[in-house]
């Protein structure tokens, strides 16, 4: 528990000191975002910084190493993590390069998350402790899916680095909600080891269990530090390196541990965000009629009038709700 608050306070402390590092770099190198004039109330946005998301990478790499020794599972979720970042990069850099909001072309984005996806399947079926067993969210019991296992990691990952893509659209929403997911899931995982020990196990998945804990405070402690400039008025956007990056650490972590059907549970707001445009296209495709004034969601509550900061509150405490819930269910 020490090791696992250390790792927290010294990732935001390291966040604190780089972000506005790398504010004055941007600032240099002219790396502001161009805003699409779909958002009425995103014109004033045109010209913010992007690519805050980068102090993810920094702050969780050079620390993970302070605080774990070296392992092939926990390495290789951070490393998936950073090669989502990266692929974020690329389409960051492109659309500065370039400016305008368009960066890296879909099939192109798609093809990089799906390699990644692959070889991080590959890897959970032949590599992890679980392999191809997930956990049954709240019971005492698991579900061997067999070889099965590398299209769920694969299904898993697509739609985590896309649903907390979409979510970034509002100051400090997607930072927010993937800082209250991450703290409540090292809490359930925390749950599910105890009782795996009580339950005489002591195989690999109790280290793993761990490590991935005090990986998941580092990013805790890195978006803190990160909000502390992202809040609304934004003075940086997290941009694609950070919101895939988050969104393939959420994915890998859970997929790593077998906790894959925790997700759309505890990330029932990244998942909503990406049901919405799903829901939007598919019923105006049908029907050429719009189920919300714009989607993903967030921006119909924007165009219905809240502010930035009550949709963010909305959906923190909406994903803080939930994580309660699932820890007195597992504590049941």
């Amino acid at each position: 528990m020490i090791k696992i608050l250390l790792a927290f306070l010294s990732s935001f402390a390291l966040s604190l000191v780089l972000m506005p590092l790398i504010i004055h770099y941007f600032k240099k190198k002219h790396a502001s975002q161009t805003i699409l004039g779909y958002v009425e109330n995103h014109k004033d946005k045109n010209g913010t910084l992007t690519m805050g998301g980068v102090v993810f990478i920094l702050t969780t790499l050079f620390l993970a190493f302070v605080f774990l020794r070296f392992d092939t599972r926990w390495f290789m979720t951070l490393l998936v993590s950073i090669f989502f970042g990266v692929l974020g990069l690329m389409d960051d850099y492109l659309k500065i390069k370039y400016k305008q909001n368009l960066g890296l072309r879909p099939y192109q984005k798609i093809i990089g998350q799906l390699g990644i996806s692959i070889i991080f399947a590959v890897f959970v079926y032949f590599l992890s402790s679980v392999q191809g067993e997930i956990f049954i969210p709240f019971l005492d019991t698991a579900i061997d899916t067999k070889f099965f296992i590398i299209p769920i990691v694969i299904f898993v990952l697509l739609a985590t680095t896309n649903s907390v893509n979409l979510t970034d659209g509002l100051d400090g929403l997607a930072g927010n909600v993937s800082l209250f997911y991450l703290i409540f899931f090292t809490i359930i995982t925390s749950i599910v080891s105890i009782n795996l020990y009580n339950a005489g196990v002591t195989s690999q998945i109790l280290t793993d269990i761990q490590n991935i804990n005090i990986l998941s405070m580092l990013f805790v402690g890195a978006i803190l530090g990160f909000l502390m400039f992202n809040t609304s008025k934004a003075s940086i956007f997290m941009g694609d390196v950070g919101s895939l990056m988050l969104g393939g650490y959420v994915g890998a972590s859970a997929c790593i541990l077998g906790m894959e059907l925790i997700i759309p549970i505890l990330g029932f707001c990244f998942v909503f965000s990406a049901i919405s445009v799903i829901l939007q296209v598919a019923v105006f495709k049908i029907k050429r009629k719009r189920v919300f004034k714009m989607a993903p969601f967030h921006h119909h509550l924007q165009m219905c009038g809240l502010s930035e900061p009550k949709i963010v509150a909305i959906y923190s405490s909406i994903t803080a709700t939930i994580g309660v819930i699932c820890i007195i269910l597992y504590l049941l």
